[in-house]
């Protein structure tokens, strides 16, 4: 019989995947009901955990691997280099899966267990770093690996252009579309600047008055002018501003202290059944501090929820 594939479209839930690549992005939007009753703004999720490996970080892994390979840095039986906050090296283990490439991943040692357990499930190398030294102590060893294996690829998501390009491309016109442009105001947390800065540039070029409102750890607040400090808001506050954030793109930074980001979580799974993790937390606390606000009367916010609770298990006060 003749191969043939066809492209999945996951939105339309017709068709069959040729491979895992292929099931990333038309992530779903979601009404906040109950924790949100009252407020004279709608609140609008937009779950990431939808994605194949259940966070945002599929877009900008896929992005980043294809423009290597287009760009001739990446060849059958490369090896890929990358430090991670765990959602990005999750992504890309099953990316490199699929593709066949070998994955040596850098990551703060007080990161989560569930991450390291699903990197060492999808085959990846992990290298764990000092906690106190945060992302930059683990971006400094994928760097000190590259010096070791001069031919292996890095892909740099904190620099990396294809990270922004990724949502610019896919994220941003999936909320365009699937709130028919209404959107008004969008709410994102900020790790890489990856996510926030390109839904930013896509969706201010659709309409310039929708408002971009970033977070970030009250503990670190860096982007607001702050000392790095360590937090509990795993995935955001890397404790430095990364090259891609745009800070152009920012209307305004709302910083999240992490037991409410936590708190946040928590009521999410009880309230609204909706199992999401402490960064999306955060962007919650923080899209219902702006929807208290008047002059947000009427508006549409739409936060994004980056990943799944599942991958906080461990982290969470769960009384158990």
């Amino acid at each position: 019989m003749e191969n043939r594939t066809s492209k999945y479209n996951i939105h339309n839930g017709r068709g069959i995947a040729s491979n895992i690549t292929e099931l990333i992005g038309n992530t779903p939007l979601v009404r906040l009901n109950k924790i949100g009753s009252g407020l004279k703004a709608e609140i609008i999720l937009k779950l990431e955990s939808f994605n194949p490996t259940h966070s945002a970080k599929d877009r900008p892994a896929l992005y980043m691997i294809k423009k290597a390979e287009q760009e001739g840095k990446l060849i059958p039986g490369s090896i890929v280099i990358e430090s991670t906050s765990g959602n990005t090296g999750i992504a890309l283990a099953a990316v490199c899966a699929a593709k066949g490439y070998r994955l040596m991943l850098t990551m703060p040692e007080n990161f989560s267990v569930e991450r390291r357990r699903l990197l060492r499930l999808l085959g990846a190398e992990l290298v764990l770093t000092p906690a106190e030294l945060g992302m930059q102590g683990a971006i400094e060893k994928a760097a000190e690996l590259k010096a070791k294996l001069p031919q292996a690829f890095i892909p740099n998501q904190f620099e990396n252009p294809a990270n922004p390009e990724s949502h610019y491309k896919t994220t941003a016109e999936e909320i365009w579309r699937d709130t028919d442009g209404k959107v008004d105001i969008l709410v994102a947390g900020v790790g890489t600047g990856g996510t926030i800065s390109g839904i930013a540039r896509g969706l201010k070029a659709a309409k310039p008055s929708i408002r971009i409102i970033a977070v970030e750890p009250a503990e670190s607040p860096v982007i607001s002018g702050g000392e790095p400090q360590p937090h509990l808001i795993q995935g955001i506050g890397a404790g430095f501003i990364p090259r891609i954030l745009s800070l152009e793109l920012i209307d305004k930074v709302i910083r999240v202290p992490g037991k409410e980001a936590v708190n946040m979580a928590l009521r999410l799974a009880r309230e609204e059944g909706i199992m999401a993790g402490i960064s999306s937390g955060a962007a919650l606390w923080a899209a219902l501090e702006t929807a208290k606000q008047a002059e947000n009367s009427g508006k549409l916010i739409v936060a994004i929820m980056p990943d799944s609770g599942e991958r906080y298990l461990s982290s969470l006060p769960l009384g158990d």
